[in-house]
C-alpha cells in the first residue's frame, strides 16, 4: 500500500508540473502585446508625425523636416493627421496697456482732456509640444493654421505675436489717474494628432508588421486676429477700457 501511495504522488507532482509549463508558455505569448517597448511618449507621437511621408493630406518630402537621403533623418511614419474635436473663444487676461494719465494737481477744478494712445501686445499660437509652439508656415504648424481657416478670425501662426492699439480721447476727472485696459479675445482649438505606420509584408530579410496607430491629444491657444486694413498685419480683436483710480 506504501508503495502505490508514493506512485500516486510522483504522478501528481508530473502533473502540477506540466501544469506550470503550460503557463508559463502561455504568459510567453502574451507579453509581447502588452510590452511597454511599443508604447510611444506623446513627444515621441509628434516627432513621428511632424516625418510623416504625408501630413494632413500633403505629402512631404525628407527636407521638410530637415532630413537627409544618406545622414538621416528619414521618415517615421506613414501618415498624419490633425483631427479638430472642439473650438471655442474666450476672454483673454486683462492687461495695463498704456501709461498713467494723472490729474492730482491741487489747484485743479476741472477735468483733464487727454490724448490717450495705447497698446497691447499678445503671443501668437502656442500648442502643448515644442514642435507646436511657434514655427512657420509649413510643417505642423502649417497643419495647425490650415486647422484655424474655416473659423472666424483666424491667426497667422507664422508671427510671434500681433497687437492691438488706438489713440482715444478721454476726460480724467479730479483727483483721479486714468490709464487704458485691453482685454484680448482669444480662441482655443482642442484635437488630438493621428499617426499611422501602415503595415508591412514579410520579405526576404524582414518580418511582416501590422498596422499601428497612435495617438497625442493637443490645444493651441492664440488670439482672435481681425484682418488689418489695406493688406496691413491683422489686429487683436477685443474690448479696451479706461479705469480710473485715485491719486
Amino acid at each position: 500500500m506504501a508503495k502505490r501511495r508514493l506512485k500516486n504522488r510522483k504522478i501528481r507532482i508530473v502533473a502540477i508540473g506540466s501544469a506550470l509549463v503550460t503557463g508559463g508558455a502561455v504568459a510567453t505569448v502574451l507579453l509581447p502585446s502588452a510590452n511597454a517597448a511599443d508604447e510611444k511618449t506623446p513627444e515621441q507621437i509628434m516627432t513621428m508625425c511632424q516625418r510623416a511621408k504625408v501630413l494632413n493630406g500633403k505629402q512631404q518630402s525628407i527636407s521638410d523636416f530637415g532630413g537627409h537621403p544618406i545622414a538621416g533623418p528619414s521618415f517615421a511614419s506613414d501618415n498624419c493627421d490633425f483631427v479638430e474635436t472642439k473650438f471655442e473663444t474666450f476672454d483673454g487676461p486683462t492687461e495695463k496697456a498704456s501709461i498713467d494719465f494723472p490729474n492730482c494737481e491741487p489747484d485743479a477744478t476741472e477735468p483733464a482732456k487727454v490724448s490717450v494712445t495705447w497698446q497691447a501686445t499678445t503671443a501668437q499660437g502656442q500648442g502643448k509640444y515644442t514642435v507646436t509652439q511657434q514655427g512657420g508656415a509649413g510643417g505642423l504648424f502649417g497643419a495647425l493654421s490650415g486647422s484655424w481657416v474655416k473659423h472666424k478670425g483666424t491667426l497667422d501662426m507664422t508671427v510671434t505675436s500681433a497687437t492691438a492699439g488706438d489713440t482715444e480721447q478721454q476726460e480724467v476727472p479730479v483727483g483721479k489717474v486714468l490709464h487704458m485696459e485691453f482685454t484680448p479675445k482669444m480662441q482655443r482649438m482642442t484635437g488630438e494628432w493621428r499617426v499611422r505606420i501602415d503595415a508591412r509584408e514579410a520579405t526576404t530579410v524582414t518580418n511582416a508588421t501590422p498596422e499601428q496607430n497612435f495617438v497625442a491629444p493637443e490645444v493651441v491657444e492664440g488670439p482672435v486676429v481681425l484682418p488689418g486694413a489695406a493688406g496691413a498685419p491683422g489686429v487683436v480683436d477685443g474690448t479696451s477700457k479706461a479705469v480710473l483710480t485715485d491719486c
